[in-house]
């Protein structure tokens, strides 16, 4: 037997607390290991990927550039790097909430 979520006299999940009344539950704070490891994987991912670009702009190779224009190599990797770039300073800023949090005592 389905439950239908609009009959009021359905319950529906037990742990669903839109209709129970019970307070919000609270925010989670990260453990400082964690916050910094995540601190240290975006300062890691930036120092990383700053000198991959380094070094696919400085391509003697031939994979990145081609009579001076750049090939899809190049662009596929400026890609990565660009959200490796987002993506390692997204991590990075939850990590230093989460020590920010630690240090002000909202654990």
């Amino acid at each position: 037997m389905s439950r239908n979520p609009d009959d009021p006299g359905d319950a529906g999940d037990p742990g669903d607390r839109r209709h129970s009344g019970d307070p919000a539950p609270k925010p989670r704070v990260l453990s400082r290991r964690v916050s910094w490891f995540l601190l240290a994987f975006g300062v890691w991912s930036w120092f990383i990927w700053i000198t991959f670009v380094k070094n696919l702009w400085q391509d003697a190779g031939g994979l990145a550039f081609e009579d001076g224009e750049p090939t899809g190599y190049f662009w596929v990797h400026l890609l990565l790097a660009v959200t490796s770039f987002a993506l390692g300073t997204a991590i990075g800023v939850i990590g230093w909430r989460g020590l920010r949090a630690l240090r002000g005592g909202r654990a």
